[in-house]
């Protein structure tokens, strides 16, 4: 796939994913986070069975056990990260979930030192300070406007981060990223349900009420955007696919703004553009530094 044709792809997603969330937040005056969840993912991965089945017959190289138990792992931070991030809308708005979710692209730096002994960028140290700066101002400026819904999905982000990591990582070693977002789509819809039914109380009419939220949800931000995240992951860079990925917030915002009718108090734009701004900063200046590096005598560049 031609690397524009990928970066349109990643856009995308973020467009789908940022208006995501104020139908993520309308869902819950009807259904629980996990009733939600389950019915969403369930219909996105039966939506894109067919194609990950294709998908399947048409490579020779199986997977293996260890690609088996890497998928379960990543499916697991998938569906954690998404729950924690249903949670925290229960409380927060629409345009801090978006912004406070972002945080994951600070995050991958600090879990690639923990898991694979690598050394983040110092504009990391930058950029993580920024980045809770921001969230201070985004809150009001005070510590006590920090509500658990902005926490739960600070600790989502954590989650979503992992679930970069590994998704790029087995995407590009299989070559199947419809058939792993298929999987993943469908064993945390299946285990939403079953906690849903543990911890919930499910109802028919809830569920119609909410129909249109998990056909959006399902089909656009599921079906849609996170096969489409796989596939383009392949073909573009790690630090410029965080940089596409992290407009997000941007659109979670002004789908608050246009649909919700939410509003940030002056400080909170500040804060809101000092997160944004080292997320940026954080994938953006390793790029430049490593173009402007020359490569080693006896190499190609």
């Amino acid at each position: 796939m031609p690397r524009p044709a990928a970066i349109a792809l990643l856009l995308f997603c973020t467009m789908l994913w940022g208006f995501a969330f104020v139908v993520q937040k309308s869902a819950m005056q009807s259904m629980g986070p996990l009733t939600f969840i389950g019915l969403r993912y369930l219909l996105g991965g039966l939506v894109i069975l067919p194609v990950a089945l294709f998908e399947r017959r048409r490579q020779a190289v199986h997977l293996t056990r260890n690609n088996w138990l890497f998928i379960g792992l990543m499916s697991l931070a998938f569906f954690i990260g998404s729950w924690l991030q249903q949670v925290g809308l229960l409380t927060t708005t629409v345009t801090n979930g978006g912004f406070l979710t972002s945080l994951y692209v600070l995050f991958v730096p600090a879990i690639a030192l923990i898991a694979f002994r690598t050394w983040p960028h110092p504009i990391v140290w930058v950029g993580m300070p920024m980045a809770l700066i921001g969230i201070y101002y985004l809150n009001g400026g005070g510590l006590d406007r920090l509500n658990g819904g902005d926490l739960w999905i600070i600790i989502s982000a954590l989650f979503w981060a992992c679930h970069v990591l590994m998704l790029g990582h087995i995407a590009r070693t299989t070559g199947q990223p419809i058939l792993i977002s298929c999987v993943s789509f469908l064993a945390a819809g299946a285990v939403g349900l079953v906690l849903a039914f543990i911890l919930e109380t499910p109802s028919f009419d809830g569920i119609m009420n909410g129909w249109m939220e998990i056909a959006y949800a399902g089909i656009f931000s599921t079906a849609i955007a996170f096969t489409f995240q796989a596939v383009g992951q392949q073909y573009v860079p790690p630090a410029n696919a965080a940089i596409i990925l992290s407009s997000e917030s941007l659109f979670a915002a002004l789908g608050g703004a246009l649909l919700l009718g939410e509003r940030l108090p002056a400080i909170g734009y500040a804060g809101a553009a000092l997160i944004l701004v080292a997320i940026l900063l954080v994938e953006i200046v390793p790029a430049l530094n490593a173009r402007r590096t020359p490569a080693p005598e006896g190499h190609s560049a």
